[in-house]
């Protein structure tokens, strides 16, 4: 009897896992409708295509060695394709707590979870560099990214890796529960290292100092794809709690659910009361971000404030995203979409956070382990690009970029029956 309460256990937790797996890769979607939302229609198909290409880089180069680097080598090198059912049984059998679902972090239902965050953390570069970027250069930094800078980082965190063996992150109490910093603040690191070497689009800024607003195409994308992302990041938070098949998981699960919804909801009314307060105006894409900005800064640690707290978080997040962006703007760095302060600057908020509801953290712990993601992504991705720039050039021609980067860089319009692609 009881080892089929065992086997049932095993299937509820593999099962609940890949169906979260299969949320947080329809974020790919989101991200997709997002930014080809908030990009001028002239460069359409070009970012469709990158979102496309960089998932699908993503899944090769972390089973090809970005699983092994961050985790040390196990489940793909060795060849095994069928799990050991006695061996597992007898693991299990014995422990006061019963099943733990350790199993399941050297398998495959691990590594397709883990593979669609490494997608997650590349589509941030994507909205960052658009509109002026070479799609080649893009799906260069992609491998490298996706292959190697990620993983190392991943292994020094949530692999629990000593970093560059002189120091324990876990240790010093860093917690990063679903990725705030790990997944959202390198993603941003590595895009803005990208967009500081390639510059702002052509008439973003003008001499005198003024920014120009460049408006998105579509809205009703834009929109779309921040609901799918609201909806994918149940599975990127939820499932992050790893397991379902006991009472106790569940119910974490079931708060984590909660809470990513209230910070999410509350990034909203945040971003939007603020924007009114700031433009005299309701600014869409302000409230978009600042849902966004809710669902990072509870992604560190959803499971252990309450609901009331999560929606205190995600509304502080969703004004501070709003004030990042005019404060990217301020600097003259470039990015159409606003990854940079959702993902960075509330990324770096969401970590800060932890400490207040998660007694084995620590503030130090959490800024150490912030400051080692951001120098080790942003600096190696800087040197990558660098590398870019000199070797194949990372910025389309000016007269490409004029007529968009749909024609010079895909040949394919999305929109060729309603408008020109010379604007």
């Amino acid at each position: 009897m009881q080892e089929q309460i065992y086997h049932l256990q095993f299937a509820m937790d593999t099962f609940y896992f890949l169906m979260c797996g299969v949320l947080v890769m329809w974020m790919a979607a989101g991200f997709s409708m997002l930014e080809a939302g908030m990009v001028r229609s002239k460069n359409t198909t070009e970012i469709l295509t990158k979102n496309v290409a960089l998932y699908s880089i993503a899944c090769i180069m972390y089973l090809i060695c970005g699983y092994q680097l961050m985790y040390q080598g196990g489940f793909f090198l060795s060849g095994i394709t069928e799990l050991d059912v006695d061996a597992t049984l007898a693991e299990f059998a014995g422990r006061e707590d019963g099943f733990t679902g350790d199993s399941i972090y050297a398998g495959a239902s691990d590594f397709f979870f883990q593979v669609v965050f490494v997608a997650t953390a590349m589509s941030i570069v994507s909205g960052a560099v658009a509109e002026r970027m070479k799609l080649w250069a893009f799906l260069v930094f992609a491998v490298v990214l996706t292959g190697v800078i990620y993983p190392v980082q991943g292994g020094w965190t949530w692999g629990e890796l000593p970093v560059f063996g002189l120091y324990d992150l876990g240790e010093l109490g860093f917690s990063d529960f679903a990725g705030s910093g790990i997944v959202h603040m390198a993603g941003a690191s590595a895009a803005l290292a990208g967009v500081l070497l390639l510059g702002a689009r052509k008439g973003k800024y003008t001499a005198d100092g003024k920014t120009h607003a460049i408006p998105g195409a579509n809205m009703p994308l834009a929109t779309l794809g921040t609901l799918i992302l609201w909806m994918g990041w149940f599975g990127f938070n939820g499932g992050s709690v790893l397991k379902l098949g006991d009472m106790a998981n569940a119910n974490e699960v079931a708060i984590v659910f909660v809470n990513t919804n209230a910070a999410a909801a509350a990034g909203a009314i945040g971003a939007l009361i603020l924007s009114v307060v700031l433009f005299r105006k309701a600014d869409l894409t302000m409230v978009l971000n600042g849902a966004l900005a809710g669902l990072v800064a509870i992604t560190a640690e959803p499971s252990t404030p309450t609901p009331l707290q999560a929606t205190v978080f995600g509304a502080i997040a969703g004004c501070i995203v709003v004030g990042a962006i005019i404060g990217m703007d301020k600097l003259k760095i470039d990015d159409p979409v606003g990854a940079i302060s959702v993902h960075g600057v509330v990324g770096l908020f969401g970590l800060l956070l932890v400490p207040l509801t998660n007694s084995d953290s620590s503030f130090s712990g959490q800024l150490i382990g912030a400051a080692t993601i951001f120098v080790w992504v942003f600096a190696t991705s800087l040197v990558v690009w660098a590398i870019l720039k000199q070797v194949m050039g990372i910025r389309v021609s000016e007269q490409a970029e004029y007529e968009g980067v749909d024609r010079s860089e895909c040949g394919v319009e999305a929109y060729p029956e309603f408008v020109s692609s010379v604007k």
